[in-house]
């Protein structure tokens, strides 16, 4: 067992009965919602999960150890403290060593997952290629980890406050494979389509689990994505909430804002912009997407 990692009782449980397990993100409940929005979604996230016959297992940093599975208590702290870490792949090793609280974003929630023996994992939406990366250089972490971490990742598609064309390319030259379900276009989070058109619509978990199998037994490591879209009556106008964004990466440019405070500033000022309908839609394809990774991560241990 990794000296780092410290497992909950309910997630203990759960691997001796040899049952399911779906790992979730902590930097959605300190960086990505308001308190305290952000701790009910985080519960209820979970209870879907179970609900769905597999064990949530919320990752995050504290004290010094990788917490596989958070209580009660600890949500709540995480969902109400000020100073907690965002931790990607880079951060992990100091924000441990130094023993601060850390959330966990995609990619770190994705090393920890493998780390833990866990293969599905459930977000929001993924990191990419930022809008002007060609001069700028932003590329989110989370893109290098798909391409290296064998942990399949269910999300409504890639935040729309990215170049979605860009960050499909990336994906691409890094192999990784992006499995539609029940889509034959990239969902842009917010919305349930984009310009964008996937290579495989995949119509239920079975088949999903049986093609991650299939990757993972050839050796061919690296995650895949599962591109869940929003449920429909929770699915925006596309040049509606396009228009939030421009919006809102104008006044980011403005006030110089760059790095990893750039995708919490956004969601901020588009859920502003949008009269909190944009919170709405982020906490229903949260929950939705809950649902389709503990299905599959059932269809997966049966395998």
């Amino acid at each position: 067992m990794n000296q780092y990692l410290s497992f909950s009782k309910e997630v203990l449980a759960a691997k001796e009965e040899g049952k399911a397990i779906v790992a979730l993100e902590s930097t959605i409940i300190s960086h990505g919602m308001p308190y305290p929005q952000n701790v009910q979604t985080a519960r209820e996230v979970e209870q879907i999960i179970r609900d769905h016959g597999a064990c949530p297992a919320t990752i995050a940093l504290i004290d010094g150890q990788i917490k596989i599975g958070l209580s009660d208590e600890e949500l709540e702290m995480f969902g109400n403290s000020k100073n907690v870490a965002k931790v990607s792949r880079r951060d992990m090793g100091y924000i441990l060593a130094t023993k601060q609280l850390g959330a966990t974003t995609v990619a770190a929630t994705m090393i920890a997952a493998e780390l833990a023996g866990i293969s599905v994992f459930v977000t929001g939406g993924i990191g990419g290629v930022h809008r002007g990366a060609e001069t700028s250089m932003d590329i989110s972490a989370d893109l290098e980890e798909l391409a290296m971490t064998d942990v399949a990742v269910v999300c409504a598609g890639a935040k729309s406050i990215l170049d979605l064309g860009l960050t499909l390319e990336y994906l691409e030259t890094k192999g990784v494979p992006v499995y539609g379900y029940q889509t034959d276009y990239l969902p842009s989070f917010f919305s349930r389509t984009s310009p964008f058109a996937l290579q495989y619509n995949i119509q239920n978990p079975e088949e999903l689990a049986k093609a991650l199998k299939a990757k993972w037994d050839l050796g061919l490591h690296g995650g895949a994505l599962v591109a869940n879209p929003i449920p429909e009556e929770y699915s925006m106008d596309e040049a509606y909430i396009n228009a939030a964004i421009d919006q809102a990466l104008k006044e980011a440019d403005e006030k110089g804002i760059v790095g990893k405070e750039i995708t919490p500033f956004l969601l901020g000022k588009i859920k502003d912009i949008t009269d909190g309908k944009s919170l709405a839609a982020n906490i229903a394809l949260v929950k939705n997407n809950a649902r389709v990774g503990a299905q599959l991560a059932v269809s997966y241990q049966k395998l």
